[in-house]
């Protein structure tokens, strides 16, 4: 299926501002039915969950939706999604669940390719408990990770790291890091957060006993996922309030969900399922169906888009299996492209974008530009974009 790329747009009201917006991998625009999904939860009727009155109901309607959603969006069981604030949190709250059972000399690995939200938590509860970390370099020609710098021992409790790098795009070998990690009995933490918003997800067949994304990055609203086996989560006892459930996976959401993001959240997935209008089969079948098509509409345009850039920007990404995203350094001017782009209405920012062991490894210059494609980027945009900076460096 080819991307009916101006009927999803119309779907964008914040789009009829003329902006073309290329920071996706920091947040993309919200298509109506998920802001409508919001307002009409929010309007109710509307209480905390239960199975009496209505709005008790709309409550508990929304959990089940949200879960059911994410469990297609995943391939994972339903009782294996957790909702929470932010991936980033989500990261945290597990650290400190999974460190509980761990003892000093364990050892944890973490990857110089990640964001770090998917380093530091592990680090600094390492910290605490007194384990060993270990590192995952970047090969550096290659921006790949260098798997051959992976040192997995009896000791090794887990290993993070990224489907794919939020600045250079770099999609590792999940499926062949997964079976090392699982050879050596650890478990696997995977960063999918950039990932999840330009491929399908199948978390048994990457291999990930732990999967975290962000719905924010595909068109949903501000929260965090994980998707997990609910029998692996049930060996993992998070402190918790004395009356709060102990099921999985209610016992590792804290206080009231929010009833909105997740409804929010489910018309997110069900916006991306519905992107073909004549495909069938089950949901999951038909987000396979449009992520599948989204991947090669956005590798299109980052390949047009690449092919445009002049010799006076500096490309850092390289690696042969990446994402729909690119970090140019133009000489140390990248603040002032940001703004140049800015006053002709085109959002392209410019930073490290947390992702602090990669411009350290690689050595790179904070800021850098990073141009990220989303599914209701255009050709015309893209040309946009092109036009502005040969603008800038001329």
């Amino acid at each position: 299926m080819a991307i009916d790329v101006p009927a999803l747009r119309r779907h964008f009201p914040s789009l009829s501002s003329g902006i073309a917006f290329f920071d996706g991998p920091a947040g993309t625009q919200t298509p109506r039915p998920v802001a409508d999904a919001i307002a009409d939860t929010l309007a109710g009727p509307l209480s905390n969950r239960g199975t009496v009155s209505p709005s008790e109901l709309n409550a508990e309607n929304a959990v089940a939706g949200f879960r059911a959603a994410y469990a297609d969006f995943l391939n994972v069981p339903s009782e294996g999604v957790v909702h929470g604030r932010s991936a980033t949190q989500l990261t945290y709250d597990f650290s400190r669940h999974l460190a509980k059972s761990w003892r000093e000399g364990d050892e944890i690995v973490v990857s110089r390719l990640d964001h770090d939200a998917n380093v530091r938590p592990w680090i600094q509860v390492a910290e605490r408990a007194g384990l060993t970390v270990r590192w995952i370099d970047i090969d550096p020609e290659t921006t790949e990770l260098d798997l051959d710098s992976v040192v997995l021992t009896e000791r090794t409790r887990l290993v993070a790291v990224t489907a794919a790098s939020n600045v250079l795009g770099t999609k590792p070998p999940i499926r062949r890091i997964a079976d090392l990690v699982h050879d050596a009995g650890a478990l696997l933490f995977v960063d999918g957060v950039h990932f999840a918003a330009h491929d399908p997800v199948d978390v048994p067949a990457l291999g990930a006993d732990f999967f975290v994304c962000s719905p924010y990055k595909f068109l949903g609203p501000h929260c965090g996922v994980l998707g997990a086996s609910p029998d692996l989560l049930e060996t993992v006892e998070p402190d918790k309030l004395m009356p709060s459930s102990d099921a999985v996976p209610e016992r590792f959401e804290f206080g009231t969900l929010p009833y909105e993001i997740l409804a929010g959240a489910t018309a997110a997935v069900d916006f991306l399922a519905a992107l073909d209008p004549g495909a069938g089969g089950s949901r999951r079948d038909r987000l396979t169906n449009s992520l599948n098509s989204l991947h090669d509409h956005e590798i299109t345009l980052r390949t047009r888009l690449e092919e445009g850039l002049g010799d006076a920007v500096t490309v850092h990404c390289k690696a042969a299996d990446r994402t729909p995203t690119v970090l140019m350094s133009l000489g140390g001017r990248e603040r002032e492209a940001q703004r140049h782009l800015a006053e002709r209405k085109i959002v392209a920012p410019a930073g490290s974008f947390y992702a602090y062991e990669v411009f350290a490894a690689l050595k790179l210059e904070d800021p850098a530009l990073r141009v990220g494609l989303a599914p209701y980027t255009s050709a015309e945009d893209v040309e946009r974009l092109l036009d502005g900076l040969s603008t800038f460096v001329r």
